[in-house]
């Protein structure tokens, strides 16, 4: 089968299933990307790369800048896949994350080729991320921008024989309309990787914790509202109080991912630490970690906390039951997806510090409890988040794709 797969960045989402395709000599498999990544090599997996001519124009009216940018990144896409065609390749399949523009113009180069589309997230300006926060209110020019983000999204919704949400909730985002048109297909988490480590005691090249009792964790891309960055950083005044034995690790970038960034160029962390006055000897922010030792912190963690607005659901959350850690999630629609509160996981109010301490307190002062949460927390990502289930899964919905044999039957 000869696939080519779509993504601004490498290897993003197609980590695993390109890895996984290029291991057989009987597929051809070519990842098109923005972004070289020299350090990242797949076996069997050829990089094409696409360069965008330019930046969307600052005169460009704003609620249009990113549709200008999707269609600037569709034509550096077009004109790789005519180099590729004119060098004799011609995919059976193309499979591409919808939203940046790299799928928008597939159907023009390669007429006759299925397109799967990965939709991520559809945006809305009401009922999911935008307004959650009744601190940061929406104003009309937001609200008209939001609805305007999604026009790539819908070209490609339009065009894609067959789509793909890694998630029942962020598939529920697309319009209805779209829905039967759209498998259910998690990524995949490699359990056998992020396994629990009973006992583990957290030594980072720069950082010994060997010697602590209770250990609080936190991983995120960056460190922002998105993932409920305040909250968490009000919430270590309380545990910090309450817990003088207790230490708090943070993976993760001083940067925004998601989101607005603050007005004045400060970042969040700046911002909270000072907001909130901490005991910085038992707050660790360790940065962006390398899987190796990202594993070491949460497999060390004795509580584990993941906060998100209705959005996107981070890998690491999922990671990290496999890891056997107890989550501490917020009540919002991507974490009641996977965790029952009580049983392999406790989620509380994303808005309330003192509740995700006095979690914390519970975590803590019941450790045989707890033991039985972090054993259910692993068997749901065995049941329903392991690679070992979901990649089969995935080179069939490719293979199904590529051979035109889609329905509703395949709605997994």
């Amino acid at each position: 089968m000869r696939v080519l797969f779509l993504h601004p960045n490498f290897p993003a989402q197609f980590r695993y299933i390109a890895s996984l395709l290029g291991q057989d000599p009987k597929n051809e498999v070519v990842f098109g990307t923005k972004n070289e990544r020299p350090e990242w090599k797949i076996p069997g997996v050829k990089k094409a790369l696409f360069n965008p001519t330019r930046e969307p124009f600052q005169e460009t009216h704003h609620y249009v800048r990113p549709l200008e940018s999707a269609v600037i990144y569709g034509q550096a896409v077009y004109r790789m896949a005519e180099k590729l065609k004119s060098e004799g390749f011609v995919p059976d399949v193309i499979c591409g994350h919808s939203g940046w523009g790299p799928t928008m113009f597939m159907k023009d180069v390669f007429p006759n080729t299925p397109l799967l589309c990965y939709f991520e997230w559809f945006y809305h300006a009401f009922g999911s991320d935008a307004n959650f926060d009744p601190a940061d209110p929406l104003n009309p020019d937001d609200v008209a921008r939001i609805r305007l983000k999604n026009a790539p999204i819908l070209v490609d919704l339009y065009s894609c024989d067959w789509g793909l949400s890694p998630t029942y909730w962020q598939r529920a985002q697309l319009p209805p309309e779209f829905h039967s048109k759209v498998s259910v297909i998690h990524d995949g988490v490699d359990t056998q990787y992020f396994t629990p480590n009973p006992g583990a005691k957290l030594v980072l090249p720069d950082l010994d914790l060997s010697h602590v009792e209770e250990l609080v964790t936190y991983v995120g891309r960056g460190m922002e509202p998105y993932r409920g960055f305040p909250e968490f950083i009000e919430a270590v005044a309380y545990i910090q109080e309450r817990r003088p034995k207790c230490h708090v690790v943070v993976v993760g970038s001083d940067r925004v991912c998601y989101g607005k960034s603050l007005p004045d160029g400060m970042t969040y962390k700046e911002y909270m630490l000072k907001k909130i006055p901490l005991d910085m000897s038992r707050i660790h922010f360790v940065g962006s970690l390398p899987y190796g030792l990202y594993l070491r912190v949460i497999q060390a963690s004795d509580a584990h906390i993941y906060l998100t607005r209705p959005f996107v659901l981070s890998w690491s959350m999922i990671e990290s039951m496999s890891a056997g850690c107890l989550v501490i999630g917020s009540d919002t629609a991507p974490v009641t997806e996977v965790i029952r509160d009580g049983e392999n996981g406790l989620l509380v109010d994303f808005f309330s510090p003192k509740q995700i301490a006095d979690r914390v307190d519970e975590v803590m002062a019941h450790p045989n409890r707890m033991a039985e949460i972090r054993k259910k927390a692993r068997e749901t990502v065995l049941e329903r988040y392991s690679q070992d289930l979901l990649l089969p899964r995935h080179v069939q919905l490719l293979q199904d794709v590529a051979n035109g044999v889609l329905s509703t039957k395949q709605l997994i």
